[in-house]
């Protein structure tokens, strides 16, 4: 060994290639000179110009794949609604009798009675919730696709299944055999799916009659709900508001009363944002709780903050009901993963007074004047109600949505996310968050360092959204796993129960979601957690919410602060909800206080 550790023989080597590279160094100039002189003359230029031009040939040539999907994206949407305005149609003039104003204002659970009675038959309510989303859908946009072999699905519908006869919408992203799951995408526009989703295929085994395909925003990672496929979803309390995203289409369309159930899915506020933002009731489970397989994403393989599969409807008893039938042998037959818990019914029915945390703000989103009343009143309204209210906010929630939460979802530096959109068009919903994502790694960390002072959130997100190691990754997962631990050993050390948090509205203006990402704080943090969550509406914005709303300035004062105050003027009348949150596994739990807070808190509802 030599003095250093290296062998003799291995310096020889090494000296030996430092005289080739030497050797070789007047070659490598001499060809790069000949190709400089080759570029300089006219044939060099030809050479660029060529490059170029076949650049902007294959640019174009996406664009007018692009185009081409999305041309017919709209077709098979307008052949779609016409289908159904045909079958509702001919239905109405078969049965002339029938009341559909009736039949529309039944509770789920009431329409549930009346079919397996035989009052109602499945095809009175699956024609007449057809009617409906078709009317629905000309002032919202909500429905992309309607799945017309419902039509056959009604024969086949088990009597026995809990749901039986339950026309039942679909966020775009649940796999329906022989349909589009396009995401919004041009490269998903065409590709069918091959067989339903686990939570479709149980739906159908308990009798329930999947009927349309619902709006999303491009690639699901927006809290708007628009695309270039479909175009935007709008809100059905104001035009002007978003239905909140990404089950937006499934918001608006139970919020208006075209479906009696619906499903979305959520990784930072995707079922309860619309919810809260429509003004109806949206619950995310524990991750697996319910079915994954079969749901089209736009990353896959990112395990450490995941996405869970959920219900939307319009009162609480609803989604239980949704998910006694969902938790069943047949969900655990054909997916052995979800474990075999069935749903506790004793828990749910449970009527002991309730150790229930609460949390003003979580001060990094600073409540609007209607979120931190209604979270107040539902405090008060719980009180009186012999439950017992404490003062809980988890620690280092900065870290959790920044951090851990951004870091997880982007920890590729958004490479595998940005593959979705080439050669296709970005929807405004989205232009601010693939600009940030195209960034190159040196300029994010460079901006990330001169806007610390000034923009603190935005420096850090700059900051997380950066790629990273396998080795960092597995650290990013234990950190998770450790935060998570210590906000549960604050829960226990307090013997809480449940969660009652604020939650954000009302609905923001059409396109700004983007622009003030900070505010899906109150929600994201329980993707990260991977706590069961579910909100529910309370009240609705006054004219002295509005008015305070004047002098919101944010915690921060920066533009995701100052986006949000503007995009939520103009808002009086529209519903405010609270969230409700349990820990993991406990989803009776947690629609057990739901259902508390619900018949507690009686807010306006708005006929449409």
């Amino acid at each position: 060994m030599g003095p250093c550790g290296a062998r003799p023989d291995a310096r020889k080597d090494a000296a030996k290639l430092r005289g080739l590279i030497r050797c070789c160094r007047p070659l490598q100039i001499m060809v790069v000179s000949e190709l400089w002189t080759a570029l300089s003359g006219a044939s060099g230029a030809a050479l660029v110009c060529c490059f170029m031009a076949a650049a902007v040939a294959l640019h174009r040539s996406g664009r007018r794949a692009a185009q081409g999907a999305a041309a017919r994206a709209r077709q098979r949407q307008q052949a779609s609604l016409e289908s159904m305005d045909k079958a509702a149609q001919r239905f109405r003039l078969q049965n002339p009798d029938l009341d559909s104003e009736a039949l529309l204002a039944l509770t789920l659970p009431q329409l549930v009675q009346k079919l397996h009675s035989g009052e109602l038959s499945p095809e009175a309510a699956l024609f007449t919730y057809v009617g409906k989303a078709w009317e629905v859908n000309k002032e919202t946009n909500c429905v992309t696709t309607y799945l017309e072999d419902c039509e056959t699905q009604l024969s086949q519908a088990p009597k026995q299944g809990l749901l039986y006869g339950v026309p039942v919408s679909l966020k775009e992203c649940l796999n329906y055999k022989g349909q589009n799951s396009t995401l919004g995408l041009s490269l998903n526009e065409g590709v069918l799916a091959e067989c339903d989703s686990v939570v479709v295929q149980v739906l159908k085994l308990q009798g329930a009659v999947p009927f349309v395909h619902t709006n999303i925003p491009q690639s699901m990672f927006s809290y708007d709900c628009s695309n270039p496929l479909f175009g935007q979803s709008t809100n059905p309390w104001k035009s002007s508001k978003s239905p909140g995203g990404s089950s937006g289409g499934e918001g608006a369309l139970i919020a208006a009363g075209g479906s009696p159930l619906g499903f979305g899915t959520d990784i930072g506020g995707s079922i309860r944002i619309p919810s809260s933002f429509c003004g109806i009731c949206g619950f995310k489970p524990t991750v697996s709780r319910l079915s994954m397989i079969g749901l089209k994403s736009s990353v896959y393989g990112q395990i450490a903050v995941q996405s869970s599969v959920g219900p939307i409807a319009r009162d609480v008893e609803s989604l239980a009901l949704c998910m006694r039938a969902l938790l069943c042998e047949d969900m655990f037959r054909l997916d052995p993963t979800v474990p075999p818990l069935p749903f506790k019914e004793e828990v749910y029915t449970s009527s002991r007074p309730l150790r229930v945390g609460y949390y003003e703000t979580d001060n990094y989103t600073m409540p609007t004047p209607a979120m931190k009343r209604a979270l107040l009143e539902t405090k008060q309204s719980l009180e009186a109600a012999g439950h017992t209210l404490v003062p809980f906010l988890p620690n280092n929630i900065p870290y959790a949505l920044e951090t851990l939460s951004l870091g997880a979802l982007f920890s590729d530096g958004g490479t595998t996310f940005l593959q979705n959109f080439k050669g296709d068009f970005v929807d405004p919903c989205m232009w601010n968050m693939i600009l940030t994502l195209k960034l190159p790694t040196w300029l994010k960390g460079l901006l990330a360092f001169l806007l610390k002072p000034l923009l603190p959130r935005l420096a850090a997100s700059l900051s997380h959204m950066k790629s990273r190691s396998v080795e960092k990754l597995w650290e990013l997962q234990h950190e998770i796993t450790m935060y998570r631990n210590s906000v549960i050993a604050q829960w226990r050390a307090l013997d809480l129960d449940v969660l009652l948090t604020p939650m954000l509205g009302p609905a923001l203006d059409l396109n700004a979601p983007g622009k003030a990402i900070g505010a899906i704080s109150y929600t994201v943090l329980y993707n990260c957690l991977n706590f069961p969550a579910g909100v529910v509406p309370v009240t609705t914005v006054t004219v002295e919410d509005e008015a305070q709303m004047e002098h919101y300035g944010g915690y921060f004062e920066d533009i995701w602060d100052k986006a949000l105050q503007k995009a939520m003027k103009k808002s009086v009348g529209l519903p405010v909800a609270v969230q409700c949150v349990a820990l993991p596994w406990q989803e009776e739990l947690c629609l057990r206080f739901m259902r508390e807070v619900e018949q507690l808190m009686t807010p306006e509802k708005r006929p449409f």
